[in-house]
């Protein structure tokens, strides 16, 4: 059984591709985005249409309420079980999306992170509230610079989380996804897509446009009730949330959507610049791409 993960930055082609590639194949698709895994938030996560979800099977897509806590570890455990009941009857898996310690949770493993003692936690949370998120940043930028490279740094809960684990463990919040990879009992192969940067640029922008048409603002509108929802802290809405706030004007919150997602996409290319084992591809050289999947496919017994 062989699993092809395609992986690359938002907005580089993954969802046309890998509809294309599973139809190739013969095979369904697991989501390895985050944050489609949520309901409500279709437009905003740019979820698979209902046209597309029904002409290929999807896995964890639009199945957690907003409240639902979930994580890179649960996710591993999800996933290994799901490989588990498919290998019967599907030869080969197409994982797709851009979640980077998802990704890594399943190709890799999750080594099981310390329970956080509590006098830890309260300092913590007291040091955020006396020193302010600036200074904890720059303390996990010291203590664990490949985190503090791609966690969202407007996010409180996962740089706070991140310096507690470092202060229980003694080691770096990194090293928890970066030791010996686990054995899994499938081949997994890493297909990664990428464009030139102004290429891949525009079209964050242009799709920034095409969600604003296809109804964001009303849907952020209708999350609003949610807006402290972890699941929610998330490029698309925290800006809309702002305008409807009053802080900024409209054209105002979709020029920072854009400009966060550029720069959550240069995050997500320097996570990937980092792993070996992933061939790089345009998206438009589907030729080549599908070549060098029926190389690596497993064939029907």
């Amino acid at each position: 059984m062989t699993l092809f993960v395609l992986l690359g930055p938002t907005a580089v082609g993954k969802t046309e591709l890998s509809l294309k590639i599973a139809r190739h194949l013969g095979c369904p698709i697991i989501n390895c985005d985050s944050r489609q895994l949520y309901k409500g938030m279709q437009i905003g996560t740019a979820t698979p249409t209902a046209q597309e979800m029904a002409s290929v099977t999807h896995y964890f897509v639009s199945q957690l309420e907003l409240h639902e806590y979930y994580s890179a570890a649960r996710y591993e455990a999800d996933v290994l079980s799901l490989m588990e009941t498919l290998a019967p009857t599907c030869r080969n898996v197409l994982l797709s999306g851009g979640s980077m310690m998802y990704i890594d949770a399943v190709c890799q493993g999750i080594d099981d992170i310390p329970t956080v003692d509590p006098d830890i936690r309260n300092m913590m949370r007291k040091r955020l509230e006396e020193e302010g998120l600036e200074s904890l940043l720059a303390e996990l930028k010291e203590k664990d610079p490949s985190y503090y490279d791609i966690v969202d740094r407007k996010n409180h809960k996962r740089v706070v989380h991140a310096l507690e684990i470092i202060y229980t463990s003694g080691q770096p919040y990194t090293s928890f996804r970066s030791r010996t990879s686990k054995e899994r009992p499938f081949r997994i192969v890493k297909v990664g897509l990428r464009r030139e940067r102004q290429e891949l640029f525009d079209r964050i922008n242009r799709r920034v446009d095409l969600m604003m048409d296809n109804g964001l603002l009303d849907e952020a509108r209708a999350l609003l009730p949610y807006r402290n929802e972890n699941a929610l802290n998330t490029v698309g809405y925290k800006e809309l949330f702002r305008y409807l706030d009053g802080e900024w004007p409209l054209d105002m919150a979709v020029e920072r959507i854009k400009k966060n997602t550029r720069v959550y996409a240069k995050k997500q290319m320097t996570w990937f610049q980092r792993d070996p084992d992933i061939h790089w591809f345009h998206p438009g050289d589907e030729t080549g791409i599908m070549a060098f999947i029926d190389t690596f496919s497993t064939p029907a017994s």
